[in-house]
């Protein structure tokens, strides 16, 4: 289930959590922030790569690089035995912001993304069909938890892909982790 939870970015222990797609996705538009659902045009097996994941996708991948000028297109793929999920969970927890837009469509899995726009702070858990664009440079962070497993898509609209300018600040470590905050759901 995705779900949405609304903080003052000084209240990091009470927050508004919002249930339900159209909720969700009302109150991200508030703030320029796009939330969709995803269908794959054909079944993916559970082993596929990276190619097959794109490949199934292809037709709405084609379509937001027409309409946004996406220039990179690349999967992640992270689960609990990868020998570098605590390096990439740190980097990701870190706040920063990119030149460009950031669009993750999550395949499987799920992970929570953090957005500090106006004095709040917007903790979205995506889950498996949820599409997310961060507008560039909105300060954001992303928790995939302590035992990832997710597979998602990112588009970007530099052909590097992802890159972040870090902010510095340490806001990120007042939130609720991923597992807390999935643990906390109502």
């Amino acid at each position: 289930m995705s779900a949405l939870t609304v903080y003052a970015d000084n209240r990091p222990q009470q927050g508004e959590q919002i249930i339900g797609f159209a909720a969700i996705q009302s109150r991200l538009n508030d703030i320029g922030v796009q939330f969709e659902r995803w269908t794959a045009n054909r079944e993916l097996a559970s082993d596929a790569d990276d190619q097959d994941v794109i490949a199934a996708y292809n037709e709405s991948i084609e379509q937001l690089k027409q309409r946004y000028g996406f220039k990179s297109v690349d999967v992640v793929n992270l689960q609990p035995d990868h020998p570098e999920k605590a390096a990439f969970r740190q980097k990701f927890l870190a706040e920063h912001i990119h030149a460009d837009f950031e669009v993750r469509f999550f395949i499987e899995g799920r992970g929570l993304f953090y957005l500090h726009v106006d004095g709040k702070v917007y903790a979205v858990l995506c889950e498996k069909s949820d599409l997310i664009s961060v507008p560039a440079d909105t300060r954001h962070w992303f928790d995939m938890g302590e035992n990832p497993q997710f597979k998602c898509i990112r588009l970007f609209t530099t052909p590097e892909g992802w890159v972040a300018k870090f902010t510095g600040s340490d806001i990120a470590h007042s939130f609720p982790t991923f597992d807390q905050f999935v643990a906390g759901l109502t």
